[in-house]
């Protein structure tokens, strides 16, 4: 959709559109607050459930299948696109990890072991953070954005947004990581440090989802990529430390 088209939009539908932008934007951020700083089981259930309602309140303000990136006609192109996103990430992981140079950023305390590293990889993650991350960022606010702002607010607001919902999950980022903790530190500038890459880096990883996304139209891609950096990436990080160990 142009952006000639939006403008032309009679103002009700236009307010209409921005006002689920809104919605959707305070409701991920109480999520996310609820997620990190309340009870510690809460994160496995609250951002599923929240997604979930989202999307379901999002259909009865009449976003369709295909703006939410669910659309049929969109899942074989999508699929495509995953397998190839998912295969040169885990051949750059693969490579990461073997080569000394690049290995100890590889070396998260948190996937120390393969056995750990596994059921992280293959269930928590996809079905806490990779699944419901894209139907929240790729397909609600997405299509959220796209009505009110068009491609351009997609891409920059979208990005943006991602990054900072990595804020509360990157504390402690760089004292968990070996590599990182070696170039930044351990203390408060570290762990500030840490937060502002992370945030960079997950904003940039926004864009390059919301990319696909738009390419192949469907959400099959973005998490398809968003798995391989996060699930392939445990995996990595413990066949990392079982190389430094041995």
């Amino acid at each position: 959709m142009s952006r000639s088209s939006h403008d032309a939009r009679p103002l009700p539908g236009r307010l209409r559109a921005h006002l689920d932008v809104v919605v959707v934007v305070l409701a991920l951020a109480c999520t996310d607050l609820i997620a990190h700083y309340t009870v510690a089981w809460a994160g496995v259930f609250t951002v599923p459930l929240a997604v979930a309602a989202l999307v379901a309140l999002m259909r009865r303000r009449g976003i369709g299948w295909a703006e939410l990136g669910l659309g049929r006609r969109h899942w074989r192109r999508g699929a495509r696109y995953a397998l190839v996103a998912a295969g040169l990430v885990i051949a750059a992981a693969a490579i990461g990890v073997a080569l000394p140079i690049t290995r100890p950023f590889f070396l998260n305390n948190r996937y120390a072991t393969v056995s750990g590293a596994l059921p992280a990889s293959l269930v928590l993650i996809p079905l806490q953070t990779v699944i419901p991350e894209e139907f929240a960022f790729r397909g609600v606010l997405h299509g959220a954005l796209d009505r009110a702002y068009g491609v351009r607010g997609v891409f920059a607001a979208g990005s943006l947004l991602f990054g900072l919902w990595h804020v509360a999950s990157s504390m402690g980022l760089t004292s968990g990581n070996r590599g990182l903790s070696a170039i930044l530190g351990g203390g408060l500038f570290g762990q500030i440090s840490g937060i502002l890459l992370a945030v960079a880096a997950t904003g940039a990883a926004g864009f390059v989802f919301t990319w696909l996304r738009r390419r192949s139209g469907s959400l099959l891609a973005p998490i398809a990529l968003h798995w391989s950096l996060n699930g392939a990436g445990a995996v990595a990080a413990a066949l990392a430390w079982h190389v430094a160990l041995h």
